[in-house]
């Protein structure tokens, strides 16, 4: 699957940072890739995070915008959030 704008969700936003949701079929590994958030550019800003839910593993990270330029949003790797009771 690709990006899909849809299910990207703002949550919160305050001080210039905002809080990102998203929920994919994708891999984890594909939503963390460099360019994967390039349609959204004009509203994530660096510094902004993302928890990206994986609904096909299930797997949730919680990842934060390294740079973007405009036009290619760069995130980090992220921080796997344990789903283990």
């Amino acid at each position: 699957m690709a990006y899909n704008a849809v299910n990207l969700t703002r949550l919160a936003g305050g001080s210039g940072v905002n809080l990102w949701h998203y929920t994919s079929a994708d891999a984890i590994a594909t939503v963390k890739g460099s360019g994967y958030f390039n349609d959204s550019a004009n509203m994530i800003k660096a510094r902004d995070i993302i928890i990206c839910v994986d609904t096909n593993t299930p797997t949730t990270h919680i990842a934060s915008v390294l740079t973007n330029n405009g036009t290619v949003v760069n995130t980090s790797q992220g921080t796997a959030v344990a789903e283990t009771d």
